[in-house]
């Protein structure tokens, strides 16, 4: 339906932005009277206020209902304040001027707010997986979805850990499914490992999207957006068509080639990544550089907790490579796999030699969680006090990498 993107290496006018969102809320078909919203938290970077102060006024006109729902999957809820920050409108504007719209969290543990729309039989995982898992996986969905006349996904497009790169229907699911889905797609993606599948468009993980998708009988639609430093492109139609074009583009602005790999790295974290859940974003998105025994250090000391939702079990499992996880299943089998996953990414590549954890390489936490805490989950530790990140500048001969703002933005080696 639209296809907007920028030179190589620019970005689109305001005028063009707003002409090309226009044009998309205007021809976007009709479902009856109600459409709702499927935005991202506060921890993806895209200009989802001016998206939607663009198209509220036309979508106004043309539904009675244009609520919002944030796709959380298992982050924590917003409040108001915060729905109406990541909107880029004040609470009394809500009240005076976006009168239609109406917000909504997705609680992922609620089972009260979850529909079971359908099942992959255990031939289908098999098949999707590759080999990798023979289970039944029911696929549940917030409720709320089924009694809109439509959906319109509006998010991001970044090269993705689990899922190789994020956007369309995983603002669905996992974005806002049900446990056992997210359990499942998150340890396949960990089974393939973050080095293989992340940045790679087509692969098991992303085909169990959109093959749930389906099984939604709520019309679809998407506005994939791809954002570097401004709105480098915006791609609107079904969410399949939609995120096509933008993971292309994607794959263009957001992976940056290096000649080397890297005996140090630290990546710091943008205020945007409040806790270790997210945070650990800067070190997925640069594992494929750093160097076989080399050191990461994840600067933020404005990171003070590991997870609320899942910091208890984080807490029990602490971090460890895949064949850890896979070596001692029948102990921690009972831990979600969703948090197993997240614990295999942060912890990186490793092996097992007898009952021996050898990580590939070094994870260190420069955050405001304590060292105590920091070596219990079995992550180093260094005091965030005592890091410079200038010292950390202009070293790349030396093997030496300063990531300013990490978490985005895919690194890989040039060959």
């Amino acid at each position: 339906m639209i296809c907007a993107q920028s030179t190589p290496t620019g970005t689109l006018s305001p005028q063009d932005i707003n002409a090309n969102l226009c044009r998309f809320a205007e021809e976007m078909p009709q479902h009856g009277q109600r459409i709702l919203l499927v935005v991202p938290d506060l921890t993806r970077t895209a200009p989802i206020d001016v998206v939607y102060q663009t198209i509220y006024p036309i979508l106004a006109r043309r539904f009675r209902d244009v609520d919002v729902m944030v796709a959380l999957g298992t982050h924590q809820p917003l409040t108001d304040q915060q729905i109406c920050q990541r909107l880029g409108i004040s609470e009394q504007q809500h009240k005076d001027t976006y009168t239609q719209s109406r917000f909504f969290n997705h609680a992922f543990d609620d089972p009260e707010q979850l529909q079971l729309i359908g099942h992959f039989s255990s031939e289908q995982v098999w098949e999707i997986s590759e080999g990798l898992m023979r289970e039944e996986v029911p696929i549940t969905i917030n409720k709320r979805l089924l009694g809109y006349d439509q959906v319109l996904i509006i998010g991001p497009v970044f090269p993705h850990e689990v899922v190789g790169f994020s956007g369309g229907n995983k603002y669905l699911f996992p974005g806002v499914a049900g446990r056992e889905l997210i359990d499942f797609f998150h340890w396949l993606g960990a089974l393939i490992t973050n080095v293989k599948v992340i940045g790679v468009k087509h692969n098991p993980v992303r085909r169990v999207v959109d093959e749930a998708a389906k099984y939604l009988s709520t019309p679809r639609y998407a506005l994939c957006l791809v954002e570097d430093s401004g709105l480098a492109g915006m791609f609107g139609g079904s969410p399949e068509e939609a995120w096509q074009g933008a993971s292309e583009l994607s794959s263009q602005r957001h992976i940056l080639y290096t000649p080397r790999a890297y005996h140090t790295i630290l990546s710091c974290a943008p205020e945007m990544y409040d806790e270790m859940w997210v945070g650990g974003k800067c070190m997925y998105k640069l594992e494929p550089v750093l160097a076989e025994g080399g050191t990461l250090i994840i600067y933020a000391p404005h990171i003070k907790l590991i997870s609320v939702t899942h910091g208890a079990l984080i807490e029990e499992v602490g971090y460890h490579c895949r064949d850890y996880i896979v070596y001692h299943w029948e102990r921690l089998k009972h831990i979600p796999r969703g948090v197993l996953a997240h614990s295999t990414h942060v912890k990186g590549q490793g092996r097992m030699e007898g009952d021996v954890e050898h990580p590939r390489a070094r994870v260190v936490l420069a955050t405001g969680i304590s060292e105590e805490l920091t070596r219990k989950v079995n992550l180093d530790y260094v005091s965030p006090g005592s890091i410079n990140p200038a010292d950390y500048a202009n070293r790349e001969a030396e093997g030496v990498l300063l990531v300013p703002h990490a978490g985005e933005r895919l690194y890989r080696l040039r060959e």
